[in-house]
Parts: C-alpha cells; structure tokens; sequence
C-alpha cells in the first residue's frame, strides 16, 4: 500500500521497480510516483479542506483507467466549485494533465496557471508541465524558461536533473549548444546517479561536436 510507504521507500520503489514505475505514470510520462506521494501527503499529512479532497478520488479512478474524457467530464465541475481548496487545486493540476494527453495544450495552460499550491512538489511539476505544453507545441523558448524555472524551483535528487535535461534538450533544439552543456554538466556534476542512470555523457560529447 501506498500509505505505508516513506519518501525514501517510494522513491527507491519508483527507481528499483518497473512495474510500479510504469502503473504510476498517469500522462507523457510525467506524472510518476511523485504525484502519489503528493497525494499520500495532502491526504495523510495536511488534513485540511479534507471534504474538498474527496472529490478528486474519482476522477483518479477514472485516469487509472486511462479514461480521459470521463476524468475531465468529472473534474471541470469539481474544480469550478472547489476553487481556492486543496482539492480544487489538486483537481486543477488533474484536469491541466488530462487535457494536455488529449493535445489541447491552450486549455491544459489555462489551468496551470490557476494552480496555487504550498506543496513544493506540486508546485514544481505544475512549472514543468507548463515547459512540456510549450515543447509540444513547438515553443522552445517558452519551454526553456518554464524548464529552467522548475529546475531551479526547489534543489532536489528528482525533479532538479529532470527538468535541467529538458532543458538541455530544447536548448538543443534552439541550437543554444552552450546552455545545453551547462545543463547537462550540472546534471554530471550535482546529480550523479541521475547523469549515471540516464548517461548523460553521452549528451555532453553529442553538443561538444554541434
């Protein structure tokens, strides 16, 4: 169970096992076991606004199901009549992440910006998701502003090197080879397992000859 699983556990769960690596990703591969622990938190740890928190349980129910229309059908009511609550907030991501898996990345933009959270977390990956919407929209350097934003939003093992080798991708795309070193450097130097895990010298040798 979720619930009796520490930060530490769920992360080295996420990095060690496939299977529940892949059962947390909800859209793009983004959401991972970091939304789940978001919500254990919001739900185990910050009790407040809990009626409000109860609405969105079922429109998990359906994006587990990959049922993307359903969840939105369920969440655009939920989040107009729990704006400024916890849950409406979460609601809010929820419903910007659905939107951007359908391709309407104007709408999932819209909510993102409306999304105000303490949770640092949440916070991050809603400045993230922000820089995926502008990469498949082909805006690089919308993408690269709201990417170096989140890297740099909170330090930490996860989200920090995740959001620098986005940025180091699209600063490739906009031939800006040597702000893509530098993510990538920062990457090999700071965040070691993450450089390891994902070779990241690789990607330094590859602008080194651009």
């Amino acid at each position: 169970m979720i619930e009796n699983l520490s930060l530490e556990e769920l992360k080295a769960k996420f990095n060690n096992d496939k299977k529940f690596k892949l059962g947390t990703y909800i859209v793009g591969g983004l959401l991972t076991a970091v939304l789940l622990f978001f919500v254990y938190r919001q739900m185990i740890w910050v009790p407040a606004n809990e009626k409000s928190n109860d609405g969105w349980w079922v429109a998990m129910n359906y994006i587990s199901k990959d049922s993307t229309d359903q969840a939105i059908k369920v969440l655009v009511p939920f989040v107009n009549s729990n704006d400024g609550k916890t849950g409406g907030e979460i609601g809010q991501y929820l419903l910007a992440t659905q939107y951007m898996k359908k391709g309407e990345y104007r709408k999932a933009l819209e909510n993102l910006e409306g999304v105000s959270l303490d949770d640092s977390y949440i916070s991050v990956f809603s400045i993230g998701l922000q820089g995926d919407c502008y990469s498949d929209m082909r805006n690089y350097d919308k993408a690269l502003t709201f990417y170096t934003e989140a890297a740099d939003a909170q330090d930490n093992e996860l989200t920090t090197p995740m959001y620098l080798f986005k940025a180091g991708l699209v600063a490739e795309k906009l031939k800006k080879n040597e702000d893509a070193t530098g993510f990538y450097t920062r990457i090999r130097d700071d965040y070691p397992t993450y450089a390891s895990q994902n070779g990241i010298e690789k990607y330094i040798a590859r602008v080194s000859t651009k």
